[in-house]
């Protein structure tokens, strides 16, 4: 009689086996891809670094700095030396012309009591030099007729531009307040009739040819002062007396001033 093979036991706890190498194998996986990762960020921050470093050091670190995002830095100005360095344009230089500035110190010498009383104004302008004369002084309200007690202040004026070449352009202004009488019609005729006047006197009694002067008539329109008060009104009422720079010989119409303008600006060059 044949012996019955006792029935085998099946394990069905196996898949343990399976299953614990899959975990540690996916364990693996994880922590090779995490210190991969780590090891990517390192070098990543260590190029980031040194492209910093080289872009906070180099030729072009401000602006490109700036367009990467990696250095919020104000940027730093350049360090050029003094004798690569352009010179700095002088702000006194666009109000003060070269050529006229001794022309002013001399008519401040010569016009002292006239620039205290108020009567007479200097100014440097770009245009030039400015005379300014106070009608109070030099001309009777409402008419174009200069006073004899002002014509030692014009001659004075007259020797220091006979001094000089540069052209003279005589202004005529007037202040808000229309005028209309028997000799002029508007402040128009009253400007120009002055402006002229001037013109006149300084051709015919101090030796300044006609030829370096022009004349122009602004009635109000040009004031320096307010005109809702008799203290600006006075302001406002005057001749300039204009030596025009060599800048401003420029600006004039062609052929005007020939031989001044090329001798103003010789000696401005020099």
């Amino acid at each position: 009689m044949r012996r019955r093979t006792p029935p085998t036991h099946q394990n069905h706890d196996r898949w343990l086996v399976s299953y614990a190498d899959f975990i540690t194998l996916l364990f693996a996986f994880f922590v090779v891809m995490f210190a991969s990762t780590q090891t990517d960020r390192g070098k990543a921050r260590e190029v980031s670094e040194s492209v910093r470093q080289a872009l906070a050091h180099g030729p072009m670190s401000t602006a490109l700095s700036e367009i990467l995002g990696r250095d919020r830095t104000p940027p730093q100005k350049a360090v050029v030396s003094p004798a690569n360095t352009p010179p700095a344009p002088d702000p006194a230089a666009a109000v003060h012309p070269a050529d006229l500035v001794q022309s002013k110190a001399a008519l401040e010498r010569g016009l002292q009591p006239e620039l205290r009383a108020g009567t007479v104004q200097l100014s440097l302008e770009p245009r030039g030099l400015v005379i300014s004369l106070r009608e109070a002084a030099f001309f009777p309200s409402g008419d174009d007729q200069i006073t004899i007690a002002s014509l030692p202040t014009l001659a004075r004026i007259a020797s220091e531009i006979r001094a000089v070449p540069n052209p003279l352009r005589l202004e005529g202004h007037t202040d808000s307040i229309p005028i209309h009488n028997s000799r002029f019609r508007s402040n128009w005729e009253l400007s120009a009739a002055r402006a002229i006047a001037m013109l006149e006197l300084f051709s015919r009694q101090l030796g300044i040819p006609t030829g370096r002067m022009s004349v122009a008539g602004y009635a109000e329109n040009a004031p320096v002062d307010d005109n809702s008060a008799e203290a600006g009104r006075m302001h406002n009422r005057r001749v300039d007396v204009v030596l025009l720079s060599a800048e401003a010989i420029r600006t004039e119409p062609r052929g005007s001033f020939p031989a001044a303008a090329r001798t103003a600006g010789d000696v401005r060059a020099h």
